[in-house]
């Protein structure tokens, strides 16, 4: 699609989202001063992917449920970072690690937020960085909210990329994994994708008992060496289920979770 095109498609939407009505073809055309060809081919396009809609009856066009659901995952990000943020600091402070928070996108993990225990010009540098999530402890504590078909489904290879010498290396060892994680309530990435770090997850759940996102906390081996997932297993947990709590979860487990 030309430059052109993506305007005049735009030119579309905004002109939609103006009206409190549907809008024929043919008025939209007049009023964009574009041909009704050029319109009916960026409508088709729009339509089918949601963010227009035609009416059965009248044949009349306005703005589709695409964009409400856009709003929705944006303003879900936004509230999800901003009820977050002070439980990240407290959990750095705690831990004197670094600890992140990331959202699930098909196959990966995309951090959207991270603390640590002393300001770092760093901080914003690992926004929209993209990980697998079999390879990360916050990517395994998201999955543990997926059923194991909607799992299977992501990886129909069967056989994982190792990204490590620890990798786990198929679905079914994943899988083992994963029921672990729901069992204890956290996950576990053992030098899985970087040899020397270690990392700790948990999920947060939003107001329909749903998985939505996750925390982690990771550190170097070298550097702590005495430190084992007991450290902070209790700590990642209930930082993770009060964040649920702010995010509307109504689960009694993670109520208690966050109370205690």
């Amino acid at each position: 699609m030309s430059v052109q095109s993506i305007d005049r498609a735009f030119d579309i939407i905004e002109l939609l989202s103006r009206e409190s009505r549907s809008i024929p073809m043919t008025e939209i055309g007049r009023r964009l001063d574009l041909h009704k060809s050029t319109v009916h081919r960026l409508l088709a396009s729009l339509r089918n992917r949601g963010y227009v809609e035609q009416e059965a009856e009248s044949g009349n066009y306005k703005l589709g449920l695409g964009f409400v659901e856009l709003a929705s995952l944006y303003l879900n990000s936004l509230e999800l970072k901003t009820e977050a943020s002070p439980f990240l600091n407290e959990l750095a402070r705690a831990t004197g690690q670094t600890v992140f928070l990331a959202i699930m996108d098909g196959t990966e993990v995309v951090y959207i937020d991270k603390a640590e225990a002393y300001n770092s010009l760093r901080r914003y540098t690992i926004i929209g960085k993209r990980l697998p999530l079999y390879a990360t402890s916050l990517g395994k504590a998201m999955l543990s909210g997926c059923s194991d078909r909607e799992i299977e489904e992501l990886y129909p290879e069967r056989n994982l990329p190792r990204l490590t010498a620890k990798t786990l290396p198929t679905i079914d060892a994943l899988m083992a994994e994963i029921r672990q994680t729901r069992e204890r309530g956290w996950a576990m990435d053992d030098e899985e994708r970087e040899i020397g770090t270690r990392c700790i997850g948990a999920p947060i759940f939003d107001y329909r008992d749903r998985v939505i996102a996750a925390i982690s906390v990771v550190w170097d081996i070298q550097v702590n060496p005495e430190l084992t997932w007991k450290n902070y297993a209790k700590l990642i947990v209930k930082a993770a289920a009060t964040i649920s709590v702010k995010m509307g979860c109504t689960k009694n487990k993670i109520r208690q979770l966050a109370a205690s």
